[in-house]
């Protein structure tokens, strides 16, 4: 721990299924318990530092993604309440409260699922080479930040830790998937994004574009990981919002700002970060909560 954060676990007596850039997933045999760690990556490198509360941002923000859109497909959520969790989590009831979730154990399906609403990122880099993004002929005439006429579906490889996801063709994820699951996926993806986005702009927040990710669990696909945050999203304030240049975001952009200035070469080890750099991320992190839920940790 640092900076009252929590950047990493370990549970003695627990199976440690995996490490991701943020969450650390065990195995308890029915289920999986996923944790949210104060953990952030920016270029795809882990900073050594925490965000503190980033974890309990995070999964409360996608809790209430999973109980919003849970008419549109079924997810992975079994439980969130930690007295519900299997005995043997008791002893780290505080450690877990806020920011752990017991979860359907699913089988990945190693695609992620990208909705873009407007034109910006990678997508805004590719457009201006070809008047493309992934594939998909735009208009001509959009500019940076400008919402698209509908959203778009750009899927991309899953990466291990370390290395950078690749935005892919339809032809090469149908190739993963195959196209029955494929067409589901995009659909789902879609529908997803459109009623999130539409509740999102009622409280002051645009959601640009985010990824999602799924998995088969007694032979159907369900909704997985994590949902709608500001690690998986682009959110930005509607009331700052100007079409033509990059927006400011509820997420790690300070953080990614810093890096650049000081010209990270976006290969670990990464620069220590300013302690104003680790409050104001938090800052926003815990403000995108707010504003969506009206929660306050």
């Amino acid at each position: 721990m640092n900076n009252n954060s929590l950047t990493t676990t370990n549970f003695e007596g627990f199976k440690l299924f995996k490490r991701g850039k943020v969450r650390d997933v065990y195995d308890l045999g029915e289920y999986y318990l996923i944790i949210s760690t104060d953990r952030l990556s920016a270029f795809d490198v882990i900073m050594k530092e925490g965000i503190p509360l980033k974890g309990k941002v995070l999964n409360r923000i996608s809790n209430f993604w999973f109980n919003y859109t849970n008419d549109i497909i079924e997810n992975h959520i079994i439980s969130v309440n930690v007295d519900e969790y299997p005995e043997v989590c008791k002893p780290f009831k505080e450690l877990l409260k806020d920011r752990s979730m017991l979860v359907k154990k699913a089988e990945l399906i190693p695609l992620e699922c990208i909705v873009r609403g407007y034109i910006t990122g990678s997508g805004w880099s590719d457009y201006k080479k070809s008047g493309n993004i992934c594939g998909i002929k735009l208009r001509e005439g959009l500019v940076e930040s400008e919402k698209l006429d509908e959203p778009i579906f750009t899927p991309s490889t899953k990466a291990e830790i370390g290395l950078h996801d690749e935005n892919i063709t339809e032809e090469q994820a149908i190739s993963i998937t195959g196209s029955e699951t494929y067409n589901f996926l995009k659909q789902v993806t879609i529908n997803i994004y459109k009623k999130a986005a539409e509740f999102a702009l009622t409280k002051g927040i645009i959601i640009a574009d985010t990824k999602m990710e799924f998995g088969y669990y007694n032979g159907k696909v369900i909704l997985i990981d994590e949902l709608l945050t500001p690690d998986s999203s682009r959110f930005w304030p509607l009331n700052e919002y100007k079409k033509g240049t990059s927006q400011n975001s509820f997420d790690k952009q300070y953080v990614r700002d810093y890096l650049l200035s000081v010209n990270f070469n976006k290969q670990p080890p990464p620069p220590d970060l300013p302690e104003e750099v680790i409050i104001n991320t938090s800052k926003k992190y815990q403000e995108a909560l707010y504003m969506l839920t009206g929660e306050i940790i």
